[in-house]
C-alpha cells in the first residue's frame, strides 16, 4: 500500500504563492516520477508539474517560470511553490507518484485564488 498526504492548498489572492507539499508513505520502490496535477470546475485534470528519478522537470506552460516542483529524495516528498498565482490556477491539486509496481493519488489538497 501506498499513501499520499498533501498539505499546503488554501486561499491566496491573486498574486501571492503557495507551497504545496506531498508526502509519500508505504511500499515505496523504483519511483519514476512524482508530480502535481491539478482539476478545475468543469475541465479534466491536467498536468502542471512533474519530476523524474533522475531529477528533470517539466512543466504546463501556463505554469513556467510561476511554479517550482522539487523533492526531497530522502523523505519521499514532493513539492510545489506556485507564485505569481492567478485565478486560473484555482483548481483542486493532486499529488502522483508512479512507480514500476503502479500509479498512485494522494486526495488532492484545494488551492483558490481570489481576483
Amino acid at each position: 500500500q501506498v499513501q499520499l498526504v498533501e498539505s499546503g492548498g488554501g486561499l491566496v489572492q491573486a498574486g501571492g504563492s503557495l507551497r504545496l507539499s506531498c508526502a509519500a508513505s508505504g511500499s515505496i520502490f523504483s519511483i519514476v516520477t512524482m508530480g502535481w496535477y491539478r482539476q478545475a470546475p468543469g475541465k479534466e485534470r491536467e498536468l502542471v508539474a512533474r519530476i523524474t528519478h533522475a531529477g528533470s522537470t517539466n512543466y504546463a506552460d501556463s505554469v513556467k517560470g510561476r511554479f517550482t516542483i522539487s523533492r526531497d529524495v530522502a523523505k519521499n516528498t514532493v513539492y510545489l511553490q506556485m507564485n505569481s498565482l492567478n485565478p486560473e490556477d484555482t483548481a483542486v491539486y493532486h499529488c502522483n507518484i508512479l512507480m514500476t509496481t503502479g500509479d498512485y493519488w494522494g486526495q488532492g489538497t484545494q488551492v483558490t485564488v481570489a481576483s
